[in-house]
């Protein structure tokens, strides 16, 4: 079994290319290896300067990931 260790930046809602160049892997990997999937919001803060809108979009991202199939159970989820 492998490590995984990867993330996506808040900047906004996620896309088709978020989908399929991350989120369909992630929940591939995500029963056969042990995955750290997060989300990095400090990454944003250069494009980001308002916290409500950063705070914001880290939620919604959240919420697509565990729409995606990310399942709680079987990665770990955090906020960098």
């Amino acid at each position: 079994m492998s490590i995984v260790l990867s993330g996506i930046r808040p900047t906004g809602n996620l896309h088709l290319g978020n989908y399929f160049g991350a989120l369909h892997n992630f929940k591939k990997m995500q029963h056969e290896n042990e995955c750290y999937f997060f989300i990095a919001d400090y990454h944003s803060l250069t494009t980001h300067p308002t916290p409500a809108d950063l705070h914001g979009n880290v939620r919604q991202v959240l919420v697509e990931y565990l729409a995606a199939g990310i399942d709680p159970e079987a990665s770990t989820l955090y906020i960098q």
